[in-house]
């Protein structure tokens, strides 16, 4: 059955894999990115392989701006069934040096900006009677993350945001779940080993039991299962994608 599927910071990375991966099942796919540039890109490629999709520029922390483009998204595709919500931000610091505005930022983007977004999404959803939420948080949450303490816990409050909604939304036809990836190579990875504070492919790939990176597409699967028919007895739940980095 084709839905509409909205994924934020579909632009790149985790969440442009996921936009394929969703487009593949024959879902409707609105690529909604703080990139105007990238959004269209990928929209663009969703449109050369046939599937229908739209793109909506975002910066998901500002409530107008979301509204717009969930407004945008029902227009062009119709009302919001699925919701995908991988836009984020990451930041090194050590945590006496991280600062007030700092601290902010990072919970507006990873946690407001998911609230938000959620907010958006899930009148649509109950109107029908069923909706799928998947969360993208980090294994940042489940070990801590030395030098990133404002990034591991904005995804830490995501994991209880998901138990939260999915007890809240329950009897309505509604699943929330999260994904938190460890070991995959995106572009946010690879600003992080540029600076310095990421170790090498190589040297992450020996800490994975299964002794590689992970991709982009092993999230979109896991993501892609969820939002499925077959997972409707699934909510509230934390699905680790790591290769068994964290177990």
């Amino acid at each position: 059955m084709s839905r509409v599927a909205v994924v934020t910071g579909g632009g790149s990375g985790m969440g442009e894999s996921t936009c394929h991966e969703l487009g593949r099942r024959g879902h409707r796919v609105a690529v909604v990115d703080v990139n105007a540039e990238s959004a269209q890109r990928v929209t663009d490629d969703l449109r050369s392989t046939g599937i229908t999709a739209t793109a909506a520029a975002a910066d998901v922390s500002d409530r107008a701006a979301v509204q717009d483009a969930f407004a945008k998204v029902r227009c062009e595709l119709g009302p919001v069934d699925i919701l995908v919500t991988s836009a984020g931000m990451f930041g090194f610091s050590p945590f006496e040096e991280i600062t007030a505005e700092a601290w902010q930022r990072m919970l507006d983007v990873n946690l407001t900006g998911t609230f938000l977004c959620c907010q958006a999404a899930l009148p649509d959803m109950v109107a029908a009677g069923w909706g799928r939420i998947v969360l993208i948080t980090s294994s940042s949450a489940q070990r801590g993350s030395p030098f990133a303490a404002h990034y591991a816990a904005s995804k830490g409050a995501l994991m209880t945001l998901t138990k939260s909604l999915a007890r809240e939304y329950a009897d309505r036809g509604i699943t929330v779940n999260n994904i938190p990836p460890s070991g995959i190579e995106t572009p946010m990875q690879h600003q992080g080993q540029a600076a310095g504070h990421l170790r090498s492919n190589e040297e992450i790939a020996a800490a994975i039991p299964i002794g590689r990176l992970g991709t982009g597409a092993d999230i979109a699967c896991a993501v892609a299962f969820l939002c499925s028919d077959d997972a409707g007895y699934i909510t509230g739940q934390t699905l680790g994608v790591n290769g068994g980095a964290v177990m």
